[in-house]
């Protein structure tokens, strides 16, 4: 099955700790993941940010909903039990827990309540104020947003580059190369790309700043909906022949065919290719032709320094 979301796994929580022993994390994950019936493709699905579990993330963000609302107490560290009230739940056996049923007890009416800056409150406090029936945890949900900015940007940068001309798309790939660390400085790169045209090939650069090995670069600013065919790459590969060498990078505007892909992988020579998104991207990653607007911080516990020895 589907991971389940976060309210779904609230039941099921208290009814796997309901015998009343201690339990911990890592033990009650894995009798969750088990009533599930999760697989381990599953079990490795990862959040947007990379750094986390889904599954995890959602256990996680359930203990802390079901503590907030005094179903769940902490013993000691990385420890805890259901409580009376949490025992009285499941007695009642509530054909579903969700945030709109958590919100009959006080301590968590209290904790919904509370804004940043107010006294008591904070920012951990504004983010887990999720709507009712969202499925996606606070983290999830900032992290979803993020990607979705992050396509409305590189969509955007496209639009700009689509809508300049070509001298300019080649200052881009130039100075996007550069930042990555290749070309050695912009004036060397700057003589290189864009000049050559020959043979299938618009331009050469340096993979390292001493110039030890040779890049050979195809640009092409093609609309959108265009896409570059194997023909298209086949053509640079044998100019990279030509030139006796193995290394090349196609970037393109546009998007690559499945077919161009599969060549491009299966050959000997390195040709890496990059279409319209990716490039965008990568122009978003080394803050190329944008600026930032905001900057978040997102912290958790420590638990090693509430250690008492």
């Amino acid at each position: 099955m589907a991971i389940p979301d976060f309210q779904s796994i609230m039941m099921p929580f208290l009814k796997t700790i309901v015998d009343g022993r201690e339990y911990t994390m890592p033990e009650t994950r894995q009798l969750l993941a088990e009533h599930f019936n999760l697989t381990k493709d599953e079990l490795s699905e990862k959040l947007p940010s990379g750094k986390m579990s889904t599954f995890s993330n959602r256990v996680a963000w359930t203990k802390a909903y079901l503590s907030r609302a005094k179903l769940v107490e902490n013993i000691r560290r990385g420890v805890f039990l259901i409580t009376e009230q949490g025992l009285q739940v499941v007695k009642e056996n509530p054909e579903r827990i969700n945030i709109k049923y958590l919100m009959r007890f006080p301590s968590f009416q209290k904790f919904r309540s509370k804004k940043p800056g107010a006294k008591g409150g904070g920012v951990t406090e504004n983010i887990a104020s999720v709507d009712n029936d969202a499925e996606k945890t606070p983290i999830e949900q900032i992290g979803e947003s993020y990607q979705d900015i992050r396509k409305t940007l590189a969509d955007e940068i496209l639009d700009q580059v689509l809508s300049s001309s070509p001298t300019f798309f080649e200052n881009v790939v130039v100075e996007l190369l550069v930042k990555m660390g290749y070309g050695g400085t912009i004036k060397d790169a700057g003589q290189a790309i864009g000049k050559v045209s020959d043979e299938g090939i618009d331009g050469v650069i340096k993979q390292d700043r001493l110039g030890l090995d040779i890049i050979y670069i195809q640009a092409k600013r093609w609309d959108k909906d265009h896409t570059v065919s194997r023909p298209e790459i086949q053509k640079f590969a044998g100019a990279l022949q030509g030139k006796r060498s193995r290394k090349g990078v196609f970037i393109t505007t546009s998007r690559f065919s499945q077919k161009a892909l599969d060549y491009a992988k299966d050959i000997e020579n390195k040709i890496i290719l990059i279409d319209g998104d990716q490039f965008a991207q990568l122009m978003i990653d080394f803050s190329l032709g944008v600026t930032l607007e905001n900057t978040f911080e997102i912290k958790k516990i420590d638990s090693d320094y509430f250690l008492e020895e």
